[in-house]
């Protein structure tokens, strides 16, 4: 009996220092702290019902011990709006996280926010406890929505859209060819990946300079405020007309604005000012034997093309300024025109065969307006003899080699080129801001007869408030402090 007495006492001395000797292998000091890489994980406003992109932070042990984290959970628990990843595993609960001496681990935070009817943005809130050796530490989670109306692959009839709350595009919005979409003042348009708006009928997008209409993708997040393809665009389809968009800012998308359609008879018509489009994958505006008549518009930072205006048409484009300094996004250097003005368009099949599409330019005008970019060239005509090619150049500022000859008076009116007249944008690469240097040469050199037509610029401000009009959607205002 004592025999057996004394092999459970063994047993249990064995056991007990088995424990001690795990125990020893974690600090188990009460005072222990760990460190975050952040106190607080927020979410830029976020749609409601669609999840967000994932954050994370990083769970640093500062101790040569290593630290056992005897639990880990989201405080909501599974009726939170937030879901977590602890370190490569998704629960929102975690118990005996070992976090090695001088080592780290992450947790990811995604959040949904359910729509709750209300018209302006709310706020969700949680926090994730992290316990270690009795005590408790604490990260704070914030996420701010937005309610929305939702559209979803559907045909719209004649109505309007206003600011009351933003509408969302899954798949695609489609205007018929009876109906006539009105967009009022302040309205915001967003666009969930690869959706479209689709345009048969009309559309009237007037905004005010106080109040502009935007057109966008869905992801809110400061990270995505500026990439390019984000959602597909919108096609205004041969047949399409009296489109309006002013006061508008559309960005992010592959082809921001397509004004006709090789397939259909017909042309496209809109009328485009005060206007940005701007961070395009492929193209700002891809007009195709259509119309188009703007006035300061900035088409700036696509893939290929600012404006591409193919197989004739009639345009007009009047102190607007087409800049393209892509590179930011892409890898890829971009070895197109910002702009390119052609009575032809050569379309190659999968079977290796091809197609001429051949259209009269009646009109290619650009008055006031620079083109310009960060290529040698930043203008390619393309011309077929068989079809008319008219175009010309008022008072404009254009980046083209030497020898892009210029002398062509029906053609080239008060051309500028070369080095002296880079236009001096305050920061076309990181804030893709397009207004005047005070030093730019683009300052008063414009023709007064243009700027008449539009005697403010694309921020309401006037044209004739110095020496003489400026060149581009922006007109310089010196401030009071400078000379």
């Amino acid at each position: 009996m004592v025999r057996y007495l004394l092999q459970i006492l063994l047993v249990v001395l064995l056991a007990v220092s088995f424990f001690a000797c795990e125990d020893e292998k974690y600090l188990n000091s009460p005072d222990a702290q760990l460190q975050f890489s952040a106190d607080t994980v927020a979410f830029d406003t976020i749609f409601t019902t669609i999840g967000s992109t994932t954050r994370r932070f990083t769970v640093y042990n500062p101790y040569e011990e290593n630290v056992l984290i005897s639990r880990i959970r989201l405080a909501g628990g599974d009726f939170s709006s937030f879901r977590l990843n602890i370190n490569g595993i998704a629960a929102n609960e975690a118990y005996e996280v070992e976090v090695p001496a001088r080592d780290s681990i992450f947790v990811f935070v995604e959040v949904t926010i359910d729509p709750n009817g209300q018209n302006l943005p709310m706020v969700v809130e949680d926090s994730i406890e992290f316990t270690t050796n009795t005590n408790i530490q604490g990260i704070n989670l914030v996420a701010y929505g937005q309610d929305f109306r939702l559209i979803k692959g559907e045909t719209i009839e004649t109505t309007t859209w206003n600011a009351e709350k933003p509408y969302l595009i899954y798949d695609y919005a489609y205007v018929d060819s009876t109906s006539t979409l009105t967009i009022e003042p302040g309205t915001k348009v967003y666009f969930h990946d690869g959706a479209g708006l689709y345009v048969k009928g009309t559309i009237v997008a007037d905004g005010t300079v106080q109040n502009p209409i935007a057109f966008q993708a869905d992801r809110l997040e400061d990270s995505y405020k500026n990439i390019p393809d984000q959602w597909s665009g919108i096609i205004l389809f041969s047949g399409s007309h009296d489109n309006v968009f002013n006061f508008t800012t559309i960005k992010n998308a592959n082809i921001g604005l397509q004004v006709g359609t090789i397939e259909d008879e017909g042309f496209a018509s809109v009328h485009l000012s005060n206007s940005r489009i701007e961070n395009m994958a492929y193209a700002g505006i891809f007009a195709l034997k259509s119309k188009i008549y703007g006035y300061n518009d900035v088409i700036a930072n696509c893939g290929y093309y600012a404006v591409a205006l193919l197989i004739g048409g009639e345009y007009e484009f009047y102190n607007s300024t087409i800049a393209n300094y892509w590179g930011n996004y892409s890898r890829k250097s971009r070895s197109t025109s910002s702009l390119v003005v052609s009575n032809v368009l050569k379309v190659s099949n999968s079977d290796g065969s091809s197609k001429l599409y051949l259209g009269d330019l009646n009109k290619a005008t650009f008055g006031n307006s620079i083109i310009y970019g960060n290529n040698l060239n930043e203008l390619e005509l393309g011309k077929n003899e068989e079809k008319q090619f008219n175009f010309l150049f008022d008072h404009c500022i254009i980046q083209v080699p030497d020898t892009f000859n210029v002398s062509n008076k029906d053609h080239y009116k008060n051309v500028y080129r070369g080095d002296a007249f880079d236009p001096l944008f305050v920061d076309p690469y990181e804030d893709y801001d397009y207004s005047l240097d005070s030093l730019s040469p683009a300052r008063d050199i414009g023709s007064v007869e243009i700027a008449n037509m539009f005697p403010v610029d694309i921020l309401d401000k006037d044209r004739f408030s110095d020496d003489a009009p400026d060149l581009g959607a922006f007109e310089f205002i010196k401030r009071k402090n400078e000379d």
